[in-house]
């Protein structure tokens, strides 16, 4: 495959004419059913009309089979016209259904992206459906079969940092914007423009980060082509993962009083405290024979994220976490450190040791530099990684959680979560000036996107909640969180626990009084 020129002016093509293009003609067949939108407020519903007025469609991904030069494909195709392509809960379950149908009946599966990310209106449980489509894409690789990918104009944020990144064959459309974070947030959160150049299809293939950038009408022939090659190759017996083990516990009382739950804003705010305690405290006052570990083993290092073998009250692990006091406006977290927190995956499974994330981030590196050391293929592969790990995993959400960053090291068994941590798709001020064209409204919206832990918890998306006291030092936030790390993996490594689906699945979790004794 060669790589198009880059005078190109990509075509916004809608999904319909994307399939169209590509499908041997009349081959294609839905497999969309209706949305339902009746639980959401009157102004986002009329939204979601309008979006379907305007594009004869109900939601902004068609998905269905057909096939190209006589061969069945599944296919899965965004359309930017539909509210431009964002990602909502209902979005990322239909692309879900859709890839596991696709697995079910032994399809390959080409997903064509054109998207601005997650959807604001619906906030952070949309956005951890990043996390099941990723969970659904690995199993249909794990199966043997071929995914490809046709990244179209524009594909950013979560997209291009889950599904948009981890195909086996990824082609893009000559001239599109592809990038971790879209051009004019950046330049809102940051006063000034992105450099020109860098987040193009040309640019990334010339980097090795795509593959190859071809038309639409080139993709049909691209597809065959790859489709011919990929269908020949043995497909390997599909190994069964072990279940995920239950990590409830009773809720038991701390004597002493307690503040009401924070507001969303009081959280972010308190998670930005210079004092707040990081994944450093939390090794040293709940950690024993730690050993620190640095880089990737291929002369890469980034000391914002830190890797090490240790016990955590008394439970061997690796630890993989970001650390909140090395990640400055001149040292953000880059891929390398993506890199490295991947070097710790495959450590914990070769050694057979439980594996604990901890999730600290305002959010990974925006830059030149970023985007072509493939900042959003790193933390697709980390999230698909963590879907596909054998030993046990415990996530930490221990202060800030913005962004992909934050989700590359969320799809544990078990998620931990101190009482003022956070989980958001963008920091609350990129947020509001995507929705409100202001960074003023960040408190306003960091309620509506239920981005605290309290919410996370009522969600499903963690599992329990590590209730902070005003009047508690930082040290004993940092010992109870680690106790509470530990008390899951003895419960993993035990297996005493009943089945529980990871991630961003599950049920309502526990609330534990910080910082309790057990």
């Amino acid at each position: 495959m060669t790589t198009s020129s880059a005078d190109r002016t990509p075509a916004r093509l809608s999904a319909p004419e994307l399939v169209a293009t590509v499908l041997d003609p009349g081959s294609f067949e839905c497999w969309d059913i209706p949305v339902d939108t009746s639980g959401w407020d009157e102004d986002y519903r009329a939204q979601l009309a309008r979006a379907s007025e305007r594009t004869g469609l109900d939601e902004s991904v068609l998905t269905g089979w057909g096939t190209v030069g006589g061969r069945p494909v599944a296919v899965v195709v965004n359309d930017f016209g539909f509210l431009a392509g964002s990602i909502g809960a209902a979005t990322a379950a239909r692309i879900v259904a859709a890839v596991r149908r696709a697995t079910d009946e032994g399809l390959p599966l080409l997903a064509s992206t054109s998207s601005g990310g997650t959807r604001m209106q619906e906030g952070t449980p949309a956005f951890v459906g990043m996390v099941d489509i990723t969970r659904a894409v690995m199993d249909h690789r794990a199966a043997g079969l071929p995914y490809l990918a046709y990244l179209r104009h524009p594909t950013t944020g979560g997209v291009l940092a889950s599904w948009g990144s981890l195909a086996h064959v990824t082609l893009a459309e000559p001239g599109a914007l592809v990038g971790f974070l879209g051009p004019k947030v950046y330049e809102a959160l940051n006063g000034e423009p992105f450099p020109a150049g860098v987040q193009t299809a040309e640019n990334l293939a010339a980097h090795g980060i795509i593959d190859a950038v071809a038309t639409a009408d080139e993709l049909r022939g691209l597809v065959d082509l790859a489709l011919a090659t990929l269908l020949d190759a043995p497909v390997p017996p599909r190994l069964p993962r072990p279940d995920a083990l239950s990590a409830a516990r009773p809720v038991r009382a701390v004597d002493g009083d307690h503040t009401e739950p924070p507001t969303a804003w009081e959280a972010v705010t308190a998670t930005r405290a210079a004092e707040r305690p990081g994944v450093r405290e939390l090794l040293r006052l709940g950690g024993s024979g730690t050993l620190r570990l640095r880089g990737t083993e291929q002369g890469e290092r980034d000391g914002s994220v830190l890797i090490a073998l240790t016990r955590l009250d008394g439970q061997p692990c690796v630890v993989v976490g970001q650390d909140r006091a090395r990640q400055t406006p001149a040292t953000p977290m880059g891929p390398g450190a993506l890199r490295e927190a991947r070097r710790a995956m495959r450590l914990a499974e070769e050694l057979r040791l439980p594996l604990v994330t901890v999730i600290d981030t305002p959010g990974a590196e925006l830059s030149q530099e970023a985007e072509e050391g493939s900042i959003a293929g790193e933390i697709a592969r980390c999230i698909a990684t963590m879907t596909t790990m054998t030993v046990p995993t415990v996530a930490l959400l221990m202060g800030q959680g913005c962004g992909g960053g934050a989700l590359a090291l969320l799809p544990a068994r078990v998620v931990v979560a101190a009482g003022n941590a956070w989980l958001s798709p963008l920091p609350p001020e990129g947020a509001s000036v995507i929705v409100h064209g202001t960074p003023d409204r960040a408190a306003e919206l960091a309620a509506r996107q239920r981005v605290r832990a309290h919410d996370l918890l009522a969600d499903g998306i963690v599992h329990t909640v590590v209730e902070e006291r005003t009047d508690a030092e930082p040290a004993e936030l940092a010992t109870a969180l680690a106790a509470e790390v530990a008390h899951h993996l003895d419960w993993l490594t035990t297996g005493h626990g009943a089945a529980v689906v990871a991630g961003s699945t599950g049920g309502a979790g526990q609330l534990l009084r910080f910082p309790g004794a057990w």
